[in-house]
C-alpha cells in the first residue's frame, strides 16, 4: 500500500471492478486492456520512441514533509513510492494525501512550479516501455500496452527497437529542459545503434511535446536522426474540456471523488493553462464558458481566472501560450490521425452556483468525445507551410484514447512503419465488431 493513504486492499479490488464499468474515466477505461490482436511478423523494425499524454506515464515520489494534511496520511518515506497511478488514491482520505504529494507550487515571481514541500518526485523508467504500458504495478491500469504488444508481434523488441519516452506531465516544456535534452540524446542513441532515423509517436498533449522538441531542433538534425511523426489525437488548438476542468473540476467518472475535490488537483500544473483553446485557432466570439453574468471567450482568459479564483493559472497561461501556440510546422514527414463523429463539448453552460457547481448543459460540435474535430484537423495547415508531406487519417467514430489500441489504427501504424507513406484520408469503424 502506498503512502496516499492508509487503506485495505480488499476496498482498492472493489473499486477497481466498478471503475472499469466507468465509461467517462480515459485511463479506467483500459483497465485490463485488450490483447493485440494475431499479426503477420515483419523483419521492418525502425526504432520508435512513443511520447504519451497528459497523465499517461507513471510517476514515483519520496516524503520528508514538514507537516500533513491529514494524520492518516504519510509524512516520511525511506524508499520511492507510486505517486500516479496510486489505487489508493481514490479512497476519500488517500485523495487529500494524494492531492498534497501530487500538487505543484506556482512561484509569480520566479515564473516556475516546484513540488509540495517535503515532496520529491521523478519519472521512472524512460527509455523503456513499462511506464507507459501500465500506469500501475499491478498492471490493472494500462495505456500504451495493447500497441507495444502489437509492435512486439511484428518484430520490436521491447526497450530496444520501441522505446518509451515518459516525462513530468504535470509540468509544460518551459519547465522540463531536461526532458528535451534525455528525449535528444535518446534519438541519437538509437540512430547510432539501428542506422536508421527514428520515428516519434504521441497521443494527446503528448504529441505539443513532440512538436515542441522538433521546433526546437535544427532542420539538418531533424532531416538526419527523424524518419516521422504519428500523431494520435492532438489536440492543436487546444482542448476545450480544460476550461471546464479548472472552473469546477471533471472525475470523468470515478467514484467517491467529487469534481470540486478533484479540481484541487487540476488546478496545480502547468499543463492545463497550457491547453486552453488557442487564440490561433479559435475565433474571438466563439462562448466556452457560458453562466449567468458572462460569457467566456478566449479574450477573456484573464477575467475567466479571476472569477473563478484561480489567478495562477493566468500568468501560467501567460507563461505558456507560445510554447506551441502557432504551430510551427514540425519540420519532418508528418501522419495525424484523430477521431470524428462524435458529439464533443464545446460549450460549457452553468447556472448561478457557477464555479462550484457542474455545467446544466452543453453546446456539442464533432469531436473525439474530447477534443474537437476543428482543434485536431489544425495539422492540415502544416501541408502547405513545409516540404514534407503531410498525411492526414480521420476515423469516424473514434473516442480519444481508443485510438491507441485501435486494431485499425495499431495496423495503420505497422503500414507506416513498414515504410507505406500513403494512408486513406478517412476510416470508418462504427461498424466494427
Amino acid at each position: 500500500m502506498g503512502p496516499a493513504g492508509r487503506t485495505g486492499p480488499g476496498l482498492l479490488l472493489l473499486l477497481v471492478l466498478g471503475l472499469q464499468h466507468s465509461s467517462g474515466f480515459w485511463i479506467l477505461n483500459v483497465v485490463f486492456p485488450p490483447n493485440a490482436k494475431p499479426v503477420v511478423t515483419n523483419n521492418s523494425t525502425p526504432p520508435l520512441i512513443i511520447v504519451p499524454g497528459n497523465l499517461g506515464n507513471r510517476l514515483e515520489a519520496k516524503l520528508n514533509k514538514p507537516q500533513l494534511v491529514h494524520w492518516m496520511c504519510y509524512k516520511t518515506t525511506s524508499t520511492w513510492f507510486p505517486l500516479w497511478i496510486d489505487l489508493n488514491m481514490f479512497m476519500p482520505i488517500g485523495v487529500d494525501c494524494w492531492i498534497d504529494n501530487i500538487r505543484l507550487v506556482y512561484n509569480r515571481t520566479t515564473r516556475r512550479s516546484s513540488n509540495s514541500p517535503g515532496v520529491q518526485v521523478r519519472v521512472p523508467g524512460f527509455g523503456q516501455t513499462y511506464p507507459i504500458e501500465f500506469l500501475d504495478g499491478s498492471k490493472l491500469v494500462g495505456y500504451f500496452h495493447t500497441m507495444v504488444e502489437h509492435l512486439v508481434s511484428v518484430g520490436y523488441t521491447r526497450n530496444e527497437t520501441v522505446r518509451g519516452a515518459p516525462y513530468d506531465w504535470r509540468l509544460a516544456p518551459n519547465e522540463n529542459p531536461e526532458y528535451f535534452t534525455m528525449l535528444q540524446e535518446l534519438v541519437q542513441d538509437m540512430y547510432e545503434q539501428y542506422q536508421e532515423p527514428v520515428y516519434l509517436l504521441g497521443h494527446s498533449m503528448g504529441c505539443h511535446y513532440v512538436l515542441y522538441f522538433l521546433n526546437h531542433q535544427p532542420q539538418a538534425w531533424k532531416d538526419r536522426y527523424i524518419r516521422g511523426f504519428i500523431s494520435l489525437g492532438a489536440p492543436w488548438g487546444g482542448a476545450v474540456k480544460t476550461l471546464r476542468v479548472m472552473a469546477s473540476g471533471e472525475n470523468d467518472g470515478i467514484p467517491m471523488i467529487s469534481n470540486i475535490k478533484i479540481r484541487e488537483e487540476q488546478r496545480m500544473t502547468t499543463t492545463n493553462p497550457w491547453m486552453l483553446p488557442s487564440e490561433e485557432a479559435w475565433s474571438k466570439d466563439h462562448v466556452f464558458i457560458s453562466t449567468p453574468t458572462f460569457n467566456y471567450t478566449n479574450r477573456d482568459y484573464e477575467r475567466f481566472f479571476k472569477d473563478i479564483d484561480f489567478e495562477d493559472g493566468w500568468h501560467m497561461w501567460e507563461d505558456t501560450k507560445n510554447l506551441t501556440g502557432e504551430l510551427q510546422p514540425p519540420g519532418v514527414e508528418v501522419w495525424c490521425m484523430y477521431g470524428v463523429g462524435l458529439p464533443t463539448p464545446v460549450t460549457y453552460i452553468y447556472d448561478k452556483g457557477y464555479p462550484n457547481t457542474d455545467p446544466v448543459d452543453f453546446v456539442y460540435a464533432d469531436g473525439d468525445d474530447t477534443v474537437d474535430s476543428f482543434s485536431m484537423s489544425l495539422c492540415k495547415r502544416w501541408g502547405g507551410q513545409q516540404e514534407q508531406p503531410v498525411h492526414v487519417t480521420e476515423y469516424r467514430g473514434m473516442p480519444h484514447l481508443d485510438i491507441v489500441f485501435h486494431d485499425k489504427v495499431l495496423q495503420q501504424i505497422q503500414n507506416i512503419l513498414d515504410g507505406k507513406s500513403e494512408t486513406p484520408s478517412e476510416i470508418d469503424i462504427r461498424f466494427d465488431t
